[in-house]
């Protein structure tokens, strides 16, 4: 459990003491419900990151809404959209492992997570993470509806390892992965993931690159 959860559930477990004893008992009640509630929503539980060249795991965990091919700044890219409702881990990892070379944050509007606007228009961080192979990843944090923090640890210059620990969503929200057009994908539209453990795509080796 991130420490956000002792936070959030102490203070309410000590809310419904005082109500308890000043109140009474359904006040109470619904304040140790909530408290449930957020000690269960930051949860982190552990996962086995999968191990082998090129692999591309999911940053969070969710329903996969979209997998579209975009032009970008930096050129044509693959994104992959993961949806997270109020009831999914909200805890996010790094796709791959590698150095961060650039983390912006963006201001934006709060619009529902499932709508493909968001993507664009959302308050949202931006994290990108190259490899060793050169491989650069770009992965977004975005604010829905009920999100209103974004959380992300490490700073440009850190080393990760592929299914790192990097921050969390507060609430319902929604992560992209900004990978090369050449990445095999193994998820589609309507697959639920799991952020660290599920594979989103492949990229391919120096011999199948080179066929």
């Amino acid at each position: 459990m991130v420490k956000d959860g002792y936070f959030y559930g102490a203070g309410l477990a000590i809310a419904a003491g005082l109500l308890l004893w000043m109140t009474s008992w359904p006040l109470a009640l619904i304040a140790l419900l909530l408290a449930a509630f957020f000690l269960w929503f930051f949860r982190s539980p552990a996962r086995v990151i999968p191990v082998g060249p090129g692999l591309i795991v999911s940053p969070g965990d969710g329903l996969v809404t979209e997998t579209v091919r975009i032009e970008t700044p930096a050129g044509a890219r693959q994104r992959i959209s993961i949806f997270l409702s109020v009831f999914d881990v909200h805890v996010n990892r790094t796709p791959i492992g590698g150095t961060v070379t650039d983390v912006r944050y963006q201001k934006g509007l709060y619009l529902n997570a499932m709508n493909p606007a968001s993507a664009d228009q959302n308050e949202q961080n931006i994290v990108t993470v190259r490899g060793d192979d050169g491989v650069e990843v770009t992965f977004k944090q975005i604010a829905g509806l009920l999100a209103r923090r974004i959380v992300f640890h490490p700073v440009v210059g850190s080393r990760l390892e592929r299914g790192d620990l990097v921050g969390l969503i507060k609430f319902g929200s929604r992560v992209d992965v900004l990978i090369p057009v050449e990445a095999e994908l193994r998820v589609k539209k309507g697959v639920r993931v799991k952020g660290g453990a599920s594979i989103l795509a492949v990229m391919p080796t120096l011999d199948e690159a080179g066929r």
